[in-house]
This record gives C-alpha cells, structure tokens and sequence, in this order.
C-alpha cells in the first residue's frame, strides 16, 4: 500500500509542474467562447399567431398575478382535449420551457372535464391547407388539476399527461402503453402551479412546483427529433391562467 501510494504522488507531482497552464488556457477558452453559457428570453404574451375559435383569451390578474386568461367556449358537441394558443416568434427544438399555470372547469363544463392545461411544443402549424386544423402537430404536457386529490387511486394516477398530435392522442397511448404517458403528481384545481418541460433530442421530462426529480419521463417523443413553435394548451371544459413563461436554449 506504502508504494501505490508513493507512485501517485510521483504522477500527480509530475502533472502538477507544467501541464496546469494548459488546463487554464483551455479553461479560459471554454468561457469566452460561451460553451457552458445559457440564454433565458422571457415569452410575452401578447403576440399569438393563432388560437382556435373555440377559445376566448383576455388579459386579468389572478391571484395577485398578471395573467392570460383562456376560457373554453366551444359548444359541448366539440370534442377532443387541446385548443392551442401559438405563440409568435417562439421556434424552439431542445431547451427547456418554465410556465405558472392554472386549470379548473369552467361553470358550464361537463362531467368529463378535468381542468386541462399544459404547454405544447414543437408546435409546426399549416392553417393555410387545413384551417380549422390551427396545429397540425406538436407534443405536449398537459395536467388534469381535478384529478391531483381525487378520492379515486386511478384518477389520481392520470394527472399529468403527455401526448403527440395528431397520432397519439391520450386514449390511444392509454390503450396501447397503459401507465407509460401519464402519472400522478399533487395538484388543486385553480391554483397557480409552476410547470418546467426539459427537452432533448427524442427525449422530455416534466417537472412540476420546482420538484428536483420529473414527475413523467418520456424518452421517445413521437415526432422524433423535430422543431417548431411554444403553445399554450387547454381542453374542453377548461378555465386557464397563464404567467411568466421563459424559454432557456
């Protein structure tokens, strides 16, 4: 033991003499060229490039915030589970996406709703071929607030969700991969709760109130490696407040 410890402090002596200008130098390098720098842009919210007709959007303060209210207002005829509201100017592939929401049902929702709300991303919109088509397609995180302190365990367990449109909806990921898209985490239905998407590659994870570990691990997004827009989501049925989005690349 006395001679392996002998020979390290000889190699270590040795590294110590000259090579420790070199790792200076590249250290230096490292930071005036940027490598480890990461720009955060807040996202206002006052230039959307499209939202559906089925929505209602107005500026409020909530709950001491100032906020972009979004009300369903599509007939209870209308089916499926986002209205998204794209955001102008906001292309985005990796990085990671922080938002203070909030998700309830709306006084004349019906018994289905939960209070959707979330963030889509990758957002790649063709109103021009399809317009009543506002997002084409996009992945998304999305909460289901109603469901964070329900009495019923399996409620409980679909309170966060992740979905891709148009091919796999929540239903079918439901379906054909019960438990793997979806998961609980504790929510209260009108309450303003912090939402953080990280997004790498084919790869995203959900965090949820600046918790340290993601409460849904997605490790292959359905779009694949794709780019596009930031939108705000909500469902049928749902009354949402929207605050202090910021976008970190």
């Amino acid at each position: 033991m006395h001679g392996l410890w002998q020979c390290l402090r000889l190699r270590v002596g040795r590294l110590m003499k000259q090579p420790v200008s070199i790792l200076i130098v590249i250290s230096t390098l490292a930071l005036s060229t940027g490598f480890t720098q990461v720009k955060t842009t807040i996202i206002p919210f006052d230039d959307l490039k499209m939202h559906s007709s089925h929505v209602k959007t107005e500026w409020v303060t909530y709950k001491g915030r100032k906020a972009l209210r979004v009300t369903d207002i599509a007939p209870a005829s209308v089916g499926g589970i986002d209205r998204p509201i794209i955001l102008n100017k906001t292309e985005f592939q990796d990085g990671v996406i922080e938002i203070e929401l909030t998700g309830e049902p709306g006084p004349n929702a019906g018994e289905g709703a939960r209070g959707f709300v979330g963030v889509a991303f990758r957002v790649m919109s063709d109103a021009e071929k399809d317009a009543a088509n506002v997002a084409a397609k996009y992945e998304c995180f999305y909460l289901r607030p109603t469901n964070g302190r329900a009495d019923d365990q399996v409620r409980r367990n679909h309170s966060v969700q992740y979905v891709s449109f148009p091919d796999f909806p929540w239903h079918r990921l439901r379906k054909e991969f019960p438990e793997k898209y979806e998961s609980y985490v504790d929510l209260v239905p009108g309450e303003w709760t912090k939402l953080k998407i990280e997004v790498r590659g084919d790869k995203a994870r959900s965090y949820v109130y600046d918790a340290p570990q993601p409460v849904l691990v997605v490790n292959d997004l359905k779009l694949g490696q794709s780019q596009g827009q930031i939108a705000l989501s909500i469902g049928p049925g749902t009354v949402a407040h929207f605050a202090n989005l910021r976008v970190s690349k």
